[in-house]
């Protein structure tokens, strides 16, 4: 009983020595360092916290954060969707009767993107889906505080198409498969 009583007691002195240690370690308020200088974790000093959001550790330029869509750039070409371990990608595509343009780089598009969603609470932020994006119009960004109360506001809707846009896109596809289709019993 004895032996139990000064374990106690010493295993307590260990852990307040450890709490005064942090305690008085905390005086000393915590540098803004760039994380490109060498021995950059060495030089971290001070307990406490950076006072987050008026000082902001730096992010490293191949930092993974929340995603982002240059929609205009999209072929809709659904390889980001097949690439993504998580399925938090649902991108929905209706074939256009014409070629609409092209992107930024040359591609021709020839489909419209009806749905385009990214859930970010599902995300991973592994970065597939921008490695195997052939016109580069996925990306990850270096935001990364984005807090919302609701999970639902972390969908991310891309697609800029309004309900009716999209009926209208599905009725004239309709419209030309007919066509063809008549055109082919003649």
């Amino acid at each position: 009983m004895l032996k139990r009583t000064l374990h106690a007691f010493i295993t307590a002195a260990k852990g307040l020595s450890l709490t005064l240690k942090h305690l008085f370690a905390a005086r000393k308020a915590r540098e803004e360092l760039d994380i490109k200088q060498e021995n950059y974790f060495e030089k971290q000093q001070g307990v406490t916290t950076i006072q987050y959001p008026k000082q902001e550790i730096p992010i490293p330029e191949i930092a993974r954060y929340q995603l982002d869509v240059e929609i205009d750039d999209c072929i809709v070409c659904d390889l980001c969707a097949k690439a993504c371990p998580v399925d938090c990608i649902d991108i929905e595509a209706i074939k256009a009767t014409e070629v609409i343009g092209k992107t930024s780089d040359g591609s021709v598009k020839r489909l419209y993107a009806a749905k385009f969603d990214i859930d970010m609470a599902k995300c991973m932020y592994c970065g597939l889906c921008t490695v195997v994006c052939p016109t580069e119009c996925i990306t990850m960004t270096d935001n990364y505080d984005r807090s919302f109360a609701k999970l639902s506001d972390l969908v991310y809707e891309f697609s800029e198409m309004s309900e009716a846009e999209i009926e209208e896109k599905r009725a004239a596809l309709a419209r030309s498969q007919a066509e063809k289709e008549a055109a082919k019993r003649k």
